[in-house]
């Protein structure tokens, strides 16, 4: 099903026995577009307030209507895991030392997505795992939905608008779609989504993104309607609009949905 990120964010996040703070935004990965970490807010009790990242193999079935996501981690294990620092990117070497200290496989494998929603299994496979301490910084693929809000979405001719957002499948942690507001762009403009597959290039020095979309299409898209994420017609409007339909199996389960 999709969910809208922006929804998610200041969720308060459940430990198993004590509240471990609020959700503050999510890491994703930039190469696949699949959710690697949510950040955790825990100002309210964690001295200094420290970043904390949750993988979602820690993440169990949001309450929607409470606003409340529970977390399979007690506060004690979140206070003790490896610290991190705030000013540096996040290494291989420190995602090595968090998955350790949890108990987890690690993830930078040629595999996109989390496996086994809500519970997702750790994406592990020995055979491509890389040395921690050899992963050059360009291989790194992280990226801040805070950061990445924001950047300016250029069309085919003509720049259109700036990510406002991003979609996610809670089915497998991916983030199928962006979320684009033009009305700084075009007459009258609105909220669409567009998919990340038609991203041709992006620039993160001047955070800006190249579609290989023309302004004209994005301007007769479907409108973004945060209601109608959970209707499947809903993608598959968007996905039949877009030229999408390519994938037959994820455009059957759609199907299969209605």
């Amino acid at each position: 099903m999709l969910r809208s990120l922006n929804e998610i964010i200041r969720f308060q996040l459940q430990g198993i026995d004590e509240e471990i703070g609020r959700c503050k935004y999510f890491l994703f990965d930039d190469k696949f577009w699949g959710v690697r970490y949510m950040v955790a807010d825990t100002n309210k009790w964690l001295p200094g307030g420290r970043k904390i990242l949750i993988s979602p193999i820690s993440l169990c079935v949001p309450k929607w209507e409470e606003h409340q996501f529970p977390i399979n981690l007690t506060r004690e294990e979140v206070k003790n895991s490896p610290a991190l620092d705030e000013h540096q990117p996040i290494s291989h070497l420190y995602e090595s030392e968090l998955f350790k200290y949890y108990g987890y496989g690690n993830h930078w494998t040629d595999k996109a997505l989390w496996e086994g929603y809500p519970s997702p299994s750790p994406l592990v496979d020995a055979n491509v795992l890389k040395d921690s301490t050899q992963v050059k910084a360009e291989d790194r693929h992280l990226r801040s939905t805070d950061e990445v809000k924001g950047y300016e979405i250029h069309a085919t001719d003509q720049k259109i608008g700036h990510i406002d957002g991003f979609i996610l499948n809670d089915e497998d942690w991916s983030i199928p779609y962006i979320v684009v507001d033009t009305r700084n762009w075009l007459p009258g403009g609105y909220k669409v989504l567009i998919s990340h597959k038609c991203i041709k290039a992006v620039n993160w020095a001047e955070g800006s993104i190249v579609v290989n979309v023309s302004a004209k299409k994005i301007k007769e898209s479907p409108p973004f309607d945060l209601e109608r994420l959970v209707d499947p017609q809903y993608e598959i409007h968007l996905r039949q609009y877009y030229d999408l339909s390519q994938d037959s199996k994820y455009s059957q389960d759609l199907k299969d949905r209605l």
